[in-house]
């Protein structure tokens, strides 16, 4: 294929064809008519001599021919809009841009209402989107559509730069007037007794990270609600004799609003690592660089470990006062990238 004579404006018909596999949603996408993307099929097949999409039963498949173009056509159209939009210096206070994360509502609760905090004193124009994580959100940062992803350790791509934000243990959460659970649990007592457990819409696994590790240990948990957030979780032990487990520091943050009672758990579950992960075509964009740093400095007036456990047992939540907090030594993530 001649170079001159391909229109690099099919490059982006490409791309939708590639990815929606379908005429007429690929035309949707683009704001064109379905004879307006037949047409730009059609040329792309004269020009690539390959059909790129055939007709299986009810729905269109990609031809191997196809099947290769579709990281290299996505990494080229990243590469061109990050450098169109890219700008020689980046200046926070006046800059316009708009950042898109996906989160838990976990570190939503934890960490992401002190980040935009600063976000807004330093960059007040900059807005932002918080979506949720699963499935469609690697893969829309892989196609360019998100900036940020925000997942443990396990759950991003290898094919992107990612940093460790932060790590935090677990804790089991029970109602504060559950007398049938002291301060500690055994193993038996932690497996019989009726659980909330965690399941994140969109995830490609049942149950979140806990759930996991306890089925390959081969410890079956009596599960008897699933929630698809980590907030919902100890809501629902309130009143009950059941138990949910999650992270610690959520499970402090719990505690100081609803009547709980936070007892260890009666078997060791490895750290959560929650990994900051982006595009490696941004890896130096300006923006990109600024608020990975407002995120490292954020986690930075989280505590280095996670806190203690605190006596719950004879007392009833209050709201906190309001305090200076200290701020831990800041850790060093390390940085893994493709």
């Amino acid at each position: 294929m001649d170079l001159h004579l391909f229109d690099l404006n099919l490059l982006v018909a490409l791309d939708a064809l590639l990815t929606e596999r379908n005429v007429t949603r690929a035309g949707n996408r683009l704001n064109l008519s379905q004879s307006a993307m037949s047409g730009a099929l059609a040329r792309l097949r004269h020009y690539f001599h390959d059909e790129l999409l055939v007709p299986v039963g009810r729905q269109m498949a990609l031809t191997p021919v196809a099947e290769e173009l579709v990281e290299p056509v996505r990494d080229i159209l990243l590469r061109i809009r990050g450098t169109l939009g890219s700008k020689p210096q980046f200046h926070p206070q006046t800059a316009t841009r708009h950042i898109s994360l996906a989160v838990s509502d976990y570190v939503a609760e934890i960490l992401m209402a002190d980040v935009l905090r600063r976000a807004r004193r330093e960059a007040p124009h900059i807005t932002f989107e918080l979506r949720g994580v699963g499935r469609r959100a690697t893969e829309d940062l892989e196609s360019g559509e998100l900036d940020f992803l925000i997942s443990p350790e396990g759950y991003v791509s290898a094919a992107h730069p990612t940093d460790v934000l932060f790590e935090d243990t677990y804790t089991c959460v029970v109602w504060a007037d559950n007398d049938s659970v002291g301060t500690s649990l055994t193993l038996e007592e932690y497996l019989n007794l009726g659980h909330v457990v965690v399941s994140v819409a969109g995830a490609e696994q049942p149950g979140n990270y806990d759930e996991q590790f306890l089925r390959r240990a081969n410890f079956n948990r009596r599960v008897e609600i699933w929630v698809p957030t980590f907030s919902l979780a100890p809501q629902l032990v309130v009143g009950t004799g059941r138990v949910a487990t999650i992270t610690t520091r959520l499970a402090v943050k719990c505690a100081e609003t609803l009547p709980l009672k936070l007892v260890p758990m009666p078997i060791a579950i490895p750290p959560m690592v929650e990994m900051l992960q982006w595009h490696k075509v941004h890896d130096y964009d300006p923006a990109n660089q600024w608020f990975r740093r407002l995120l490292k400095e954020a986690v930075s007036d989280l505590s280095p470990e996670p806190p203690s456990i605190p006596d719950t047992r004879h007392s009833r939540p209050t709201r906190p006062q309001s305090s200076t907090r200290k701020r831990g030594p800041r850790r060093t993530p390390r940085t893994t990238s493709a």
